[in-house]
């Protein structure tokens, strides 16, 4: 059985990991590879994920890792963006383990942790075609709100994501 806990500095390479290839092997049709590999050299480069294994609160709670059996098996990290709304900034899985709870369990997770600091409303973005994503976060009371640019996108990388709400 999967346990989610809070990330420490021996995750780093799991997470860069799982967040690589959760990343490469959900928008390959999606979006070009020059924009994947900018997405994540930002993103899930060493230091970056390093200093975001420790929570700044409010904007930031930290990474949160699925673990089972000693090996880290998923990653996911939200925070506040206003007061009152929390937003679901990333959660990947390894991609071998789809399908088994996991991402609910660390969507769980994340939800409690914004919801404890006051949120009433819960954010996430998803890609346009993004067709694990999207149904993943429908099925779990998200509902879509609006469409605009992916973020880090530019008009030449065409990319588009809608932005989903729910009530917690």
């Amino acid at each position: 059985m999967a346990e989610v806990r809070a990330a420490i500095g021996s995750d780093v390479a799991a997470i860069r990991d799982i967040c690589t290839r959760g990343y490469r092997t959900t928008y390959p049709d999606l979006l070009s590879p020059e924009f994947i590999e900018r997405m994540l050299t930002e993103f899930y480069n060493a230091e970056r994920v390093t200093k975001e294994i420790a929570a700044t609160p409010p904007g930031w709670l930290g990474y949160q890792v699925a673990e089972e059996d000693g090996r880290v098996v998923g990653a996911a990290g939200g925070g506040l963006t206003a007061p009152g709304v929390g937003e679901l900034f990333v959660l990947y899985l390894d991609p071998d383990e789809r399908g088994r709870g996991l991402g609910t369990l660390l969507l769980d997770r994340i939800t409690d942790q914004i919801r404890e600091l006051g949120a009433t409303e819960m954010w996430v973005a998803a890609l346009e075609g993004n067709e694990l994503g999207i149904p993943f976060y429908e099925a779990r009371g998200f509902r879509p709100v609006e469409r605009r640019r992916t973020y880090g996108s530019t008009e030449a990388d065409n990319a588009w994501s809608w932005r989903f709400s729910r009530g917690i």
